[in-house]
C-alpha cells in the first residue's frame, strides 16, 4: 500500500483536517501522479456537510485533480514517468453497460466509481480524492494534459470546464444561436468561455449589476440584471439556449419566458432543494428544461484538446491547503473570481 497524506472529513460536522490514509499498490492497468494542484468545486462543501444526502466518511474531496506521473503499471501504454495527467469526477464505471460503450461513462447504468465519495467497482472500498499527495488511477480514467496551458488553471476544467462544456457540445450550441448563461462563479465564467469560443451569442444573467465588468472581460457580448423587471421584460423570447449553472436555490420559472421557441433551459447547478415547475412554462412555446452531468473521458480530453488550441483556462485564486475553511467561506458568498485552486505543495 502506498502511504498517503491528505485533508478529510471525520463526519458531517467536523471541519477538514490532515489525515493520513492508504492508497492501493500501482497495478498492472495504474497510474499514479503526484498530485500538483488541485481545484475546490462548491460540491465538495455540499458532500462533506452530506448535504445531498449519503456520504461517506472520513472524506477526501477533490476532483478537478493535476499532477505529474510517478509510476506506471506494466500493461500501461497511454502515459509514462513525467507526463502531465490530471483526473477528474470519475476513476472508473463498469465498462460494459450500454452508456459505458457509448464514452458516456458519467452515466453508467451500474453507477460509475466517483473519485471521492464513492465506491470503486467492487461496490465496497471507498474512494478519496485530490485533497491529498498523490494518487492511483486505472489509466482509461487518466487524461492527458496540454503542454501549453497553465497547469493549475487547467485543474478546474476537468469538473467546471467539462460540466459546462459537455452540455455545450451535446445541444450543438454554435455560431447563430443565442446563449445565456445564469450565474458568473466557477461553471458560469467557464460557460462563457466556451460559449463565446463556439461562436455563440453570450449573455450573462445576474441578480449582481457590479459583475457586469467582469463579464465583459469574459467576452461575453451582453448582460442582464434578473433583479430588474425592465431588463427581464425586455429578454421576453430572446435565448435559444440557457446554461443554468447556479448551485444556491432560485426560481426555474423566472427563465422559461426568456426562450425562443423550441429552447432549452440546462440545469449544470445542483440546488441541495427541489423546485416547482409549471407545465403550461414548457408548453407554451415547445420549451424544455434539461439537465447534464460531466462528461465521458473521450469528451474531457476533447475539451482539454479544445482548451489548448483556445487559450482557455479557468480564472483561479491559489491558496494553501490550511486556508481550506476560509475559502469554502468565500465560495459561500461568492467572494472568488472564479475558482480555488490549492497549491498541493502546501500540505
Amino acid at each position: 500500500m502506498i502511504a498517503t497524506k491528505g485533508y478529510a472529513a471525520q463526519t458531517k460536522e467536523s471541519a477538514l483536517a490532515p489525515w493520513s490514509f492508504q492508497r492501493r499498490e500501482v497495478g498492472p492497468h495504474d497510474v499514479q501522479f503526484d498530485i500538483l494542484y488541485c481545484g475546490v468545486c462548491h460540491s465538495d462543501l455540499h458532500q462533506i456537510k452530506d448535504e445531498w444526502g449519503g456520504s461517506i466518511f472520513p472524506m477526501v474531496p477533490g476532483h478537478e485533480i493535476v499532477g505529474k506521473v510517478v509510476a506506471v503499471g506494466a500493461h500501461v501504454t497511454k502515459f509514462k514517468v513525467g507526463d502531465l495527467a490530471g483526473t477528474g469526477c470519475m476513476v472508473d464505471s463498469c465498462r460494459v453497460c450500454e452508456s459505458c460503450q457509448q464514452g458516456l461513462e458519467q452515466y453508467c447504468l451500474v453507477g460509475n466509481s466517483q473519485t471521492y465519495n464513492g465506491l470503486e467497482q467492487d461496490k465496497k472500498t471507498p474512494t478519496y480524492g485530490g485533497y491529498s499527495n498523490t494518487i492511483v488511477v486505472n489509466e482509461d480514467f487518466v487524461l492527458h494534459i496540454p503542454q501549453n496551458l497553465d497547469l493549475a488553471a487547467t485543474a478546474p476544467l476537468l469538473c467546471a470546464g467539462i460540466t459546462t462544456y459537455s452540455p455545450l457540445r451535446h445541444w450543438k450550441v454554435g455560431p447563430g444561436h443565442k446563449l445565456a448563461v445564469v450565474g458568473l462563479g466557477g461553471l458560469g465564467h467557464m460557460g462563457v468561455k466556451f460559449g463565446v469560443a463556439l461562436g455563440a451569442d453570450v449573455t450573462v444573467l445576474s441578480t449582481s449589476p457590479r459583475k457586469e465588468a467582469d463579464a465583459q472581460k469574459l467576452g461575453a457580448h451582453h448582460f442582464m440584471v434578473t433583479t430588474d423587471p425592465a431588463q427581464l421584460e425586455a429578454a421576453s423570447g430572446q435565448f435559444d439556449f440557457i446554461l443554468d449553472t447556479v448551485s444556491a436555490e432560485h426560481d426555474y420559472m423566472q427563465y422559461m419566458t426568456m426562450l425562443n421557441v423550441d429552447g432549452v433551459h440546462i440545469c449544470v447547478g445542483a440546488p441541495p432543494t427541489p423546485s416547482a415547475m409549471h407545465a403550461f412554462s414548457l408548453i407554451i412555446g415547445r420549451k424544455s428544461i434539461a439537465g447534464s452531468s460531466i462528461g465521458g473521458i473521450a469528451e474531457t480530453q476533447e475539451m482539454l484538446d479544445f482548451c489548448a488550441e483556445h487559450d482557455i483556462v479557468s480564472d483561479i485564486e491559489m491558496i494553501d491547503i490550511k486556508d481550506i475553511q476560509p475559502a469554502y467561506d468565500r465560495m459561500v458568498k461568492g467572494d472568488v473570481r472564479y475558482r480555488f485552486v490549492i497549491d498541493m505543495a502546501t500540505l
